[in-house]
């Protein structure tokens, strides 16, 4: 088993065109890093992703996940970003049930022009599912 340090977690990152996704485009731009660990998926709202999304992405082998959608009061599709974040907080409920931990998925909002915030949740991410370890599922 790797140490913490050797530990490098696959983390999936649902984004909506409009803001997480613009905003991780930006960062690159801006040339700010963040891991490479993060495997972006471009939703066209937040609102879309659905609770199997978030299972099935722990079931092909990411040791976490986070849907990052447009500022509250902002998103293009009125309130797609509060549906995402619904569904984020059944997801957790569901993933401490099953004995994965909630942790280990999590709801953001940003703007467009937010492309360190999204660096900085990269890496925040990144950081929580390195001290939780390997999902207990992966490979599995």
């Amino acid at each position: 088993m790797p140490s913490a340090e050797q530990f490098e977690p696959e983390i999936v990152a649902f984004s909506c065109h409009y803001c997480a996704y613009a905003a991780a485009d930006l960062a690159g731009v801006m040339r700010l890093q963040y891991p490479t660990n993060i495997k972006i998926v471009k939703l066209p709202c937040s609102g879309t992703v659905d609770i199997l999304y978030i299972l099935k992405a722990f079931e092909q082998g990411a040791d976490g996940v986070f849907v990052a959608g447009c500022l509250k009061e902002g998103c293009h599709f009125i309130e797609g970003n509060l549906r995402a974040e619904r569904r984020v907080e059944r997801a957790k409920n569901l993933l401490d049930k099953i004995g994965l931990g909630k942790d280990r998925v999590e709801m953001f909002f940003m703007s467009s022009a937010e492309g360190g915030r999204f660096s900085e949740v990269a890496r925040e991410m990144t950081e929580r599912i390195r001290k939780l370890g390997p999902s207990p599922i992966k490979g599995g």
